[in-house]
This record gives C-alpha cells, structure tokens and sequence, in this order.
C-alpha cells in the first residue's frame, strides 16, 4: 500500500521522541497554547483500574519480576515496554485488546524497571534481558504447558521482544509484533540520547507533576495512560535527598523549545475523593519524586539492543507486524523484506513515540486485525477488521 509522501518525510519513529508541531504536545499551528483556558486532571490512578492482577514471579532468592495480567482464555499476548518505562505503560491497550478478541495479556517489568528487584540490575545486555523474559515465561507455565504467545514490544522492548523471539520461545511463538523502532534510525538516536536525559527534570516536587511533564513535553500524549503508566516510572525520593533540589516542570517546555502552556496556574491540582482513594497521597505530603532506573548509566548497552535487529526479525519465521508512528526509512533489509510482503506494517502518524500510549484504540485495532487475520484467536465484542495493514 502506498504511503503518504508526508509521512515518508516525518521522523517521528526516532529515539527519544520529540513533539511535533501542529499536535498534542507540540505547539499549535495557530500559534496559540494548545487547551488554553482548559485545566486537566493529572491525579495517578491505579493499575487495577486496567489490569486483573498483578503477581511477582520469583526465579531465585534474589530476582523478582513484577507482572500484570488480564484475561483467563486465549493466547497470551506479551507485552515488554521500553527503556526507562514499565508494564504499566500497557495498561489502556490491555484493556482495549481484551475487549476486542478472546486472548489474555501480561506485561512485565524488565530488569531494574519498574516493580522488579533483581541482583545485577545494571546488567541490561540484550542477553540477560532475552534471558529473563525466557526465564520468567518458564516460571509462570512450567512443565511444557507453555500456552501460545505472542511477543510485542515497544522501543527498547521491541529490540529484546526479536532477541527473545530467536533465542527462548520459538515452540510456543505464534507471533511478532515490534512497536516504534527501526535498526537505522534508532542507532543514529543513540547519538543524542544522552543530552535527552541529562534535559529531563532529576526530581518532581510530586507524583502530579511527574505526570503533568510528561503530558506537557509529549513524553506521553494521552493524559490517561500518563496518569497510570507514570507511576512505573517514577518513586519517591529517600528521605536523605534535599527536597531543595526538587524541579518543578510547571510551566514546561517541550522538546523542540515551545512552551507548552495550558493555561494553567503553578497551584497543585486538586484531587477528587476517589482518585485520592485509588492513588497515593503524594500531593499531600509533598514527598518528591524521581527516577526509577538511570538511564544514562546503561549506555554500554544501547547498541546492543538494535544492532542487527532487522535480519533477526526477518529471520524469525512467524507472522509479523511492524507498527511505526511515523517512517523516516526503513533500512536495507527491511525495505527489500517488506516488499517482499515477510511482513506487515501499520503506520500510525499524529503519534509520539509512545505509540501504544498515545493512541491505545488504534494499536489494539491493529493488534486485534494482526491476530484475528491470523487466526490466532477469535474476535469478541463484535470488532470488525479495519483497513488492511501495508
């Protein structure tokens, strides 16, 4: 299928992500603040709101693996998030899939992400990740009762979602299904990754405005899944940390140097009885907030996930799905296997990097058409198939 000479031109699919005009989270083309005089709600909700259960499946006395789960029939759909997220950032398209076609999700937080404590947790090569996630898929369905799986990952996840797919699960492995990451491009972006982090606030004055940077920035462009899949991102501050040196993101500044003002006052966003309920009581107690992994720490690894992903993905010889929010180029091999039909692609322009994030419905409807057309699982909730994908 042909694609839009403007979306050939958009660098979206690149890491990190940066806002682009004319959309939520960049500026207006108008020129005026995006939602001005409109005040959102930027309280956390709780992951219980999108998920079944939660369980940590331990592997040994040291390692522990936080993961979510929702459904009780039909192929598992495994989600892995990308670096410096967690499980959480799958919550709205759990909920979405479940609700089209009969299949059950888990999402996992990968090591030193998250709600998973393991040993080595700086340990993040590509090996030890793919390992894990074999490791943990072994725990939870042992002796050989492995259901059939389905492997999507975004980013980071998407690269050990392919190294995870050829080296532990090509017996239970139905299908494969990367999300916003392509070899070229995000290995030029690696260049660049690190003056993204040092950019970033090191601490939030509270979990309401951890959530609120990221919607402003276009980290994540759904205020909703910001509100739930921050808090896999974020943790309090010890005790021992000066609240002195807290960064308060308000107002904020995106990636491209436009403030992003909403109209809002620098006062706390009140909480409603039930979202005070459901979430922790951060704004009360003004206890900061900062990062769960550092990121700039696992460098040495970056290059690790990517290199070489395209000829393993084409090697993987399960249907496949490439998901993109925007396409710059494909590289060599996977131009020539795309043409060659080794694969399907869905391109999602107005999207952020945070595909699955920013436009839940859109990823779960290609999920749901990837695995129905398939015949993986059947369809429920009368989903019907959209478009064919590229």
């Amino acid at each position: 299928m042909a694609l839009n000479k403007q979306v050939l031109l958009k660098n979206t699919s690149r890491l990190p992500p940066m806002p682009p005009r004319g959309v939520p989270g960049g500026r207006p083309s108008g020129g005026k603040p995006h939602g001005i005089g409109r005040k959102r709600d930027f309280t956390p909700l709780p992951w219980s709101n999108y998920f079944d259960s939660c369980e940590d499946v331990v592997l040994n006395d040291n390692d522990s693996f936080r993961v979510y789960k929702k459904g009780n029939e039909g192929p598992v759909v495994f989600f892995l998030h990308g670096g410096g997220h967690s499980a959480l950032s799958w919550a709205l398209l759990a909920q979405q899939l479940t609700g089209m076609v009969n299949c059950r999700v888990v999402a996992m937080d990968m090591r030193g992400h998250g709600d998973t404590h393991t040993s080595h947790c700086e340990d993040l090569s590509a090996d030890t990740l793919a390992s894990d996630i074999g490791a943990v898929i072994g725990k939870m369905y042992p002796n050989n009762d492995c259901p059939p799986i389905i492997l999507v990952g975004h980013s980071m996840g998407g690269a050990i979602a392919i190294h995870t797919a050829v080296k532990f699960l090509v017996p239970s492995l139905l299908g494969l299904v990367v999300i916003d990451v392509v070899e070229g491009t995000a290995m030029d972006a690696l260049q660049s990754m690190q003056s993204f982090l040092r950019g970033r606030p090191k601490q939030f004055k509270s979990l309401e405005y951890a959530i609120e940077w990221a919607v402003k920035t276009g980290q994540i462009r759904n205020v909703e899944s910001a509100r739930v899949s921050m808090l896999g991102q974020v943790k309090p501050c010890l005790q021992s940390q000066k609240p002195t040196e807290v960064n308060t993101p308000v107002p904020s500044m995106s990636m491209d140097g436009v403030i992003t003002e909403e109209g809002e006052s620098n006062e706390a966003v009140p909480q409603s009885s039930t979202q005070a309920a459901a979430s922790s009581s951060s704004q009360a107690s003004h206890t900061p907030y900062t990062w769960r992994i550092d990121l700039g720490k696992t460098e040495q690894y970056w290059a690790g996930w990517f290199r070489g992903m395209s000829n393993l993905f084409l090697s993987c010889n399960v249907p496949k799905m490439l998901i993109l929010a925007g396409v710059d180029r494909l590289d060599k091999d996977l131009t020539i296997g795309q043409m060659q039909g080794k694969f399907q692609m869905q391109v999602l322009p107005q999207c952020g990097h945070a595909v699955h994030e920013d436009q839940p419905q859109k990823v779960a409807d290609a999920l749901a058409t990837f695995i129905t057309r398939n015949k993986f699982a059947e369809a429920i909730g009368g989903f019907e198939q959209p478009f064919p994908c590229c």
